[in-house]
């Protein structure tokens, strides 16, 4: 494999200086295709502008920075999609999650690439591409998990405080459990909860807590990764690209897919693009998961 900071700086990825909350104002000058109205749609748009904004969360191994540069699973599986579609340019802007989908449609960036899960509410508001990564559950807690917790299902009945992250399914999966849960706005801010005795546990996707826990060799556990369970029916789940639900996006979403076909197809391409972040076979999404039926909420063909 590459040296990561090389294999990045080397393919023309750019890091913007836009900060969390960014400003319409700001944002403005940033995005939306690189074109006026009557340039073409946003796929035109952005070969002719020779770049592509997208926004990214800072959740590591899907999206951050390291040292400054733009890195992450999801980065490096648009460096080979966009070139591709003759946009040789990807450009980041730091986004907190719950502004993720509200700023793409403000067409305050052009796509969000934070591995986000395909879940109805967020489908009513953006577009999906292909599912790209499958998403397991796992669960950070004290060194030698003192309470021995296994699933979401060992919270139930227990004075217990579990964080979530702000936005991401897991506090989903809480309000649908009935589980109390303490909100946080970040991963970091979840292993600082933990930390400091503020939370008994932190939930998140068992590929962050595992990346968080070896690289930065934080002092806790992870549980093994699990599929979350309500109502006795399992919550597979996927995360994708993200794009506007209109028309100028269509095209660059047919696109897109295409490409991605291509690279989910071969198992070895794909783990030798995402797997320096973690990735393995366990995280391909099977044939028979589609954008369609995650959308639908319709998970009876994969119980």
């Amino acid at each position: 494999m590459h040296d990561r900071r090389t294999f990045f700086r080397a393919s023309g990825l750019v890091l913007s200086t836009a900060a969390l909350g960014l400003g319409a104002t700001a944002c403005s000058r940033t995005s939306a295709g690189g074109g006026a109205a009557g340039d073409g749609d946003l796929l035109e748009r952005l070969r002719k502008a020779g770049k592509i904004t997208v926004a990214f969360a800072g959740e590591a191994p899907y999206s951050f920075e390291d040292d400054g540069e733009l890195t992450g699973a999801t980065i490096a599986l648009h460096r080979e999609i966009f070139p591709a579609l003759g946009i040789d340019e990807v450009e980041g802007v730091l986004t907190e999650w719950g502004s993720l989908i509200p700023g793409l449609n403000a067409k305050r960036f052009d796509a969000v690439s934070a591995g986000m899960s395909i879940l109805p509410d967020r489908c009513s508001e953006a577009a999906f591409t292909d599912p790209e990564i499958q998403y397991t559950t796992a669960i950070l807690t004290p060194k030698g998990n003192p309470e021995g917790l296994e699933n979401l299902q060992s919270f139930e009945g227990k004075d217990l405080k579990l964080a979530t992250m702000s936005g991401a399914i897991e506090s989903d999966y809480c309000e649908q459990l009935g589980i109390d849960n303490m909100q946080v706005q970040s991963p970091q801010d979840g292993v600082d909860a933990v930390q400091g005795g503020r939370a008994d546990a932190f939930a998140l996707t068992g590929i962050s807590l595992k990346y968080m826990v070896e690289k930065q060799g934080i002092d806790l556990d992870v549980t093994e990764s699990f599929v979350a369970e309500v109502d006795g029916v399992k919550q597979f789940g996927a995360g994708s690209t993200v794009l506007r639900p209109d028309e100028d996006s269509a095209s660059l979403l047919k696109a897109y897919n295409e490409e991605l076909g291509k690279i989910m197809g071969d198992t070895e391409r794909f783990l030798g693009i995402v797997g320096d972040f973690g990735f393995t076979e366990a995280e391909i999404p099977p044939e028979e998961m589609t954008t369609q039926m995650l959308c639908e909420g319709d998970l009876s063909e994969l119980q």
